[in-house]
């Protein structure tokens, strides 16, 4: 079994996304392992780019910390390296098509799976395009994760059947950000998808508190959360690992009660 997979094979996950290198990538680096202690089941490490077309502002702020603060791709590549010398935490990268075109997608691929990346989420890849990037992944094996919106529903089954690792319910649309409520009719979704592959299905764009992550896990099989953990690192910059893994205790107890 894939090491994504097997997240899912322990009951709910919860899987939280950080900006690498936000506030710096030291502090990404004491921050993985901490998350991981602290109930993570896979970690989202999102490579900042000037252009992040998916993000709200949170992520698109962070973003601009990261590469203001001097983070790079392969500094990323050996920051990853370190971390897997302190965790054997799953960990996905998630970033755009452009960013891996620009370092060239076989030394990318390569590179990821040789630091330690088990996925990666290419947000604005649309499925019909995966071709791209799908054979480089199965070669140097990472799992590459499809994302399903609901706008998707007539391609949904057509998308599961091809997928692998998990799929990447995206709840709502328009960016990323936190949402006082999500309307999606998530078990829809998720029942479209279970009709034609038994894959793991994980939840994520809005989700931001307890009694959210408690519902979206009634319907999914992980819950992801972003622009929370990240409002909570633009607020305590390097002091960050604490509350940040406060958090990351509260939202696993919700998605697992």
């Amino acid at each position: 079994m894939s090491r994504v997979r097997d997240v899912f094979s322990k009951g709910k996950a919860f899987i939280p996304f950080i900006t690498a290198g936000d506030p710096d990538l030291a502090t990404t680096e004491k921050l993985v392992p901490a998350m991981a202690k602290a109930g993570a089941d896979l970690i989202e490490l999102g490579i900042p780019f000037s252009d992040p077309i998916a993000e709200g502002i949170v992520i698109q702020e962070a973003d601009m910390r990261a590469l203001e603060a001097g983070t790079t791709t392969d500094k990323l590549f050996d920051s990853v390296k370190r971390i897997r010398k302190e965790t054997d935490v799953p960990l996905a990268f998630m970033t755009y098509i452009n960013p891996i075109f620009v370092y060239g997608s076989e030394r990318f691929i390569k590179n990821a799976a040789e630091c330690g990346i088990d996925a990666l989420i290419v947000p604005d890849m649309p499925f019909e395009e995966r071709e791209e990037l799908l054979p480089l992944c199965q070669r140097f094996g990472v799992e590459l994760i499809s994302l399903i919106a609901p706008t998707s529903k007539d391609r949904i089954q057509t998308i599961a059947s091809e997928s692998e690792g998990f799929i990447y319910c995206v709840s709502s649309m328009g960016v990323t950000g936190v949402r006082t409520e999500i309307n999606t009719n998530i078990a829809e979704m998720v029942s479209l998808v279970k009709e034609v592959k038994d894959i793991p299905c994980a939840i994520g764009f809005g989700i931001s508190t307890p009694e959210q992550a408690k519902e979206m896990s009634r319907h999914a099989d992980g819950v992801i959360v972003g622009s929370a953990i990240v409002k909570i690192a633009a607020k305590y910059g390097k002091d960050c690992v604490e509350p940040i893994c406060q958090y990351v205790k509260e939202m696993k107890a919700a998605v697992s009660g």
